[in-house]
């Protein structure tokens, strides 16, 4: 799969190309700026490109619009009393200090207790907080996946999760693996729900086409409120790119 690097402006916005070999263009924004990327055929002609891109101009417009509004965690500093989110619910952070092994538990309803040695730094704090979210997220997957495996009427070989800053999964229908994005384990489980969904209908149709759309339809009739409720929530603090 060969890419050039390529971009098209009118109207003062730049669209990044990006040639491959597949059948249809698809038109992306990204966040936090609205970062506009243009997938197109290989073979594509420029003007068909500009052409395309011109015809999505409300579109552009309207989601660089929303990513620019969107609003953004707060860059955490691990410290008690700090706001951190799991499943969609708000925890404060209580930072102990010990010199056994590292360790995260929810207390309740409302507490994250986080146990590191008296001489940990942020990034280590961080990344302790970070693999517990790993943890619960693929505890909570094999069952996910079984249920809407059975509605989607697919079966994926293989799922995987990991840091992603464009996008909040990905599926490559050719080896039927999936890939959810850690960010998740933040967010409501609708919202997890809804993206592990759109993942298993691509080995239905790669495409986001009205096929796709129409099987979502089916099997997660609500899915665009799911969505909405999903791209209403904080980002995370991050120097988001491709």
């Amino acid at each position: 799969m060969s890419t050039n690097q390529e971009t098209i402006a009118f109207a003062n916005i730049e669209i990044d190309v990006v040639r491959k070999d597949i059948k249809n263009m698809h038109l992306a924004v990204y966040p936090p700026h609205g970062r506009i990327r243009l997938s197109a055929p290989s073979k594509t002609d420029a003007e068909v490109l500009r052409l395309f891109a011109i015809s999505k101009l409300g579109w552009i417009k309207k989601h660089v619009k929303n990513f620019k509004e969107q609003a953004r965690e707060t860059k955490r500093d691990y410290v008690s009393g700090e706001s951190h989110f799991f499943m969609g619910k708000r925890y404060l952070l209580d930072v102990n200090h010990h010199d056994g092994y590292n360790k995260v538990k929810l207390i309740g309803t409302k507490k994250i207790q986080l146990w590191v040695k008296p001489e940990a730094t942020v990034q280590d704090k961080a990344t302790v907080i970070k693999e517990w979210y790993r943890k619960q997220l693929k505890k909570q997957l094999p069952q996910l996946i079984a249920k809407w495996e059975k509605v989607v009427g697919v079966k994926c070989n293989d799922w995987g999760v990991k840091q992603m800053k464009t996008k909040w999964g990905a599926c490559n229908t050719d080896d039927k693996r999936i890939w959810l994005n850690l960010e998740l384990a933040k967010k409501p489980i609708l919202c997890l729900e809804y993206i592990l969904v759109h993942e298993l209908v691509h080995l239905h149709e790669r495409n986001h086409n009205d096929r796709f759309i129409a099987l979502m339809d089916k099997f997660m009739p609500k899915w665009r409120l799911h969505r909405d409720e999903l791209n209403s929530l904080p980002i995370v603090h991050n120097d988001w790119g491709y």
